[in-house]
């Protein structure tokens, strides 16, 4: 029967291998993210999905993330995540909510309900908000308007959508865990997509990916949160 001694260096060899582990797993996850991206980009949650990607084998050099692309007006539009295909173009809406949701793709607010219906906050439609982006993104080459563009939202966090109808053709709604199966499911349903020009359409994301350093594009476009989120408060 061991001594106490022993048993004691027994649990701490246990406990320095469990620590060397997760030191290894956290290394090597920022490691695969700096393929993409790096470690103060965009939300945690938008960070986590592009770890997903990759390690679910979408190669880094087709995922960009949190990209600032020049508005007609001259302003910016934050994408979260766009990830190029053989059948197109996904742009990727990420959202971490709780509580149940409420909407209709034709709605500009959606509803979302927290505390058993106690609380209600007006949130702005996904379906909507994404296709902007796509539309922002659309006018920056001509080409564009020949490659299709899917629209994917992903809801992270303990949401339940309870009444959500009238979800546009090319759109995609979907929990985090189901994120592969819809991708896959997009590539397997439709055609090849004709890129006549390819290299353009990677420099314009990387140009996006690259306006996102830029501190005062960043201040402008949180402002522009601000004023927006201003409009969504709470109603009974």
């Amino acid at each position: 029967m061991p001594n106490l001694n022993t048993f004691f260096w027994i649990i701490l060899s246990i406990i320095l291998l469990v620590c060397f582990f997760v030191l290894f797993i956290k290394f090597r996850n920022r490691r695969l993210l700096r393929t993409v991206t790096n470690s103060k980009r965009g939300t945690k949650t938008e960070r986590k999905l592009v770890l997903k990607l990759l390690k679910k084998g979408i190669s880094a050099q087709t995922i960009f993330h949190d990209l600032y692309v020049t508005k007609q007006n001259g302003s910016f539009t934050q994408i979260d995540l766009v990830v190029l295909t053989t059948v197109g173009i996904i742009v990727i809406e990420v959202k971490h909510l709780s509580g149940w949701i409420y909407g209709k793709g034709n709605q500009s607010h959606w509803t979302q309900v927290l505390a058993y219906g106690k609380q209600k906050y007006r949130l702005y439609n996904p379906i909507v908000q994404n296709r902007q982006h796509i539309n922002d993104l659309k006018r920056k080459s001509k080409q564009f308007e020949n490659i299709p563009f899917y629209s994917l939202v992903v809801f992270y966090g303990d949401c339940v959508l309870k009444n959500v109808d009238y979800v546009p053709n090319g759109t995609f709604l979907v929990k985090a865990n189901r994120i592969m199966e819809v991708i896959k499911m997009i590539k397997k349903k439709n055609p090849p997509a004709i890129y006549t020009d390819k290299g353009e359409v990677v420099k314009i994301l990387k140009e996006s990916v690259e306006n996102g350093k830029n501190e005062g594009i960043q201040k402008r476009h949180i402002e522009d949160i601000k004023n927006l989120i201003g409009k969504h408060r709470i109603f009974e």
